[in-house]
């Protein structure tokens, strides 16, 4: 059952199931088996490298200043790793 494409949906589905679906498909693995090897590391070292678990300011403003500076600090932590390569 795991290998097998799944027939064609319905035309009322939700959501939810045209998700699931999508899912269930060779293309629709195959994209969300990326997730684990592009963006979260990169979430999971800010997290416990820089220590990052939550912000300090609130709003939209502060935590969009807030996050461009962790973003910055990881960016430059990575520049500098390449460098000694």
């Amino acid at each position: 059952e795991r290998f097998i494409e799944p027939g064609p949906l319905g035309t009322r589905a939700s959501p939810a199931e045209k998700m699931a679906h999508k899912l269930r498909t060779k293309a629709g693995r195959a994209i969300y088996a990326l997730r684990k090897q592009t963006v979260e590391p990169v979430f999971g070292i800010i997290k416990s490298v820089l220590g990052f678990r939550q912000f300090s300011l609130r709003g939209l403003k502060g935590v969009t200043g807030e996050w461009s500076l962790v973003c910055m600090a990881w960016n430059l932590k990575r520049i500098a790793k390449l460098r000694l390569k």
